[in-house]
Order: structure tokens, then sequence, then C-alpha cells
């Protein structure tokens, strides 16, 4: 086995947005450093399920929808 390739796997401690924290090992920072996360599975609507409306900007989904709103993709 090559030596000196691999980057250090090390413990740090995370923090999430609620405040609760645990600890893992990772290639982030330097043993013992804590991130702090700013978006995490608690909060974030791909994870929670929430604010699943989309946006319509200059008017491109309602485009879209109007001309193959109306595909049926096996559904019945």
């Amino acid at each position: 086995m090559k030596k000196d390739i691999h980057p250090d796997y090390h413990t740090i401690k995370v923090v999430m947005t609620d405040g609760t924290e645990y600890t893992t090992r990772s290639t982030w920072g330097q043993e013992g450093d804590t991130l702090h996360l700013d978006i995490d599975p608690k909060t974030h609507p791909a994870w929670t399920g929430g604010s699943t409306q989309l946006l319509d900007r200059g008017g491109r989904l309602s485009r879209f929808n109007s001309r193959f709103g109306n595909i049926n993709f096996g559904k019945k």
C-alpha cells in the first residue's frame, strides 16, 4: 500500500441547526474541530417535505405545462 496518499481521517464534532451535536469521523478540518451546519435534514425542505412549490420564472413553467401538461406517462 502506498504511503501518504490518503487524507487524514479523524474525529470531529458536528452541531446541527437545532443545537444538537454528535461526534463522527471525517476528513474535514483537524482533529477535534467543530462543524456548525447551516442546513441539515431536520430543517431542509428536501428532507422535511415542505415548500414543494416551484417558482415560475419568466413563464417557463406555465409554458412547459401548457405544451406538455396533457402527456400521460403511463399514469392512470
